[in-house]
């Protein structure tokens, strides 16, 4: 989800790269889960590769989790999934803790950072003004986000994210309404709906994402 305000305003003023270090290990949060009670509203934007770990970790599929856990709605001009945030996350258990911490949101797993994204590429930041915990201790950035391969989904990031761009754009230049709306549902049904094979995602995402670059073309003229 695209945000306002200027780097200063949000963030430390750097921006990191994977190796580097970054005082963002809020120790497990220690018992807190202010950020994920709170309403957060569409703030948590789910990407595919969100989707299929969510999926494969609890065995349901998206559109089982859409109006419970997940929501639909229009973001920066596209219809996308986010977290149901209304009255705080529907994965915390009784205890306030994340249920589903292993297959977490890539923005959860991020938090406190943030993504920079600029000339088509990006780099991390460390948010300011989000987390409560005071005295966090530095960690690497690759290690924080626990993500394997990394280097496989930071390509996956980058090109989602100018995809997205490119399709907006496409949106935006288009002039028949209907046309818009069904490209858009097209995007939700190939990248969301429809069920990826568990073992790899990113071959697929690849091979939907060849699809959607052609398909665009066809649907919005």
């Amino acid at each position: 989800m695209l945000r306002e305000g200027t780097l200063s305003e949000i963030s430390d003023g750097r921006l990191y790269e994977l190796n580097d270090m970054v005082r963002a290990d809020c120790a497990g949060c220690a018992g807190c889960s202010k950020c994920c009670k709170s309403d957060m509203g569409t703030s948590i934007t789910l990407d595919p590769y969100d989707v299929w770990m969510l999926c494969k970790g609890t065995g349901r599929t998206f559109s089982d989790m859409v109006e419970k856990e997940l929501r639909l709605s229009m973001l920066d001009g596209l219809i996308l999934p986010h977290m149901n945030m209304e009255h705080g996350c529907g994965f915390l258990d009784e205890a306030g803790r994340c249920s589903i911490h292993p297959y977490r949101p890539s923005i959860c797993r991020l938090f406190p950072l943030g993504r920079y994204y600029e000339n088509g590429d990006f780099k991390y930041f460390l948010q300011v003004n989000e987390c409560t915990k005071q005295n966090r201790s530095k960690v690497k950035v690759q290690k924080w986000i626990d993500i394997e391969p990394i280097e496989e989904h930071t390509a996956f990031v980058r090109k989602w994210h100018n995809f997205l761009g490119l399709a907006r754009r496409k949106c935006n230049e288009a002039k028949d309404p209907h046309q818009i709306r069904n490209f858009m549902l097209f995007l939700l049904e190939l990248f969301y709906v429809t069920e990826y094979d568990p073992e790899d995602f990113f071959e697929q995402f690849h091979h939907r994402m060849k699809t959607a670059v052609r398909e665009m073309k066809h649907i919005l003229r």
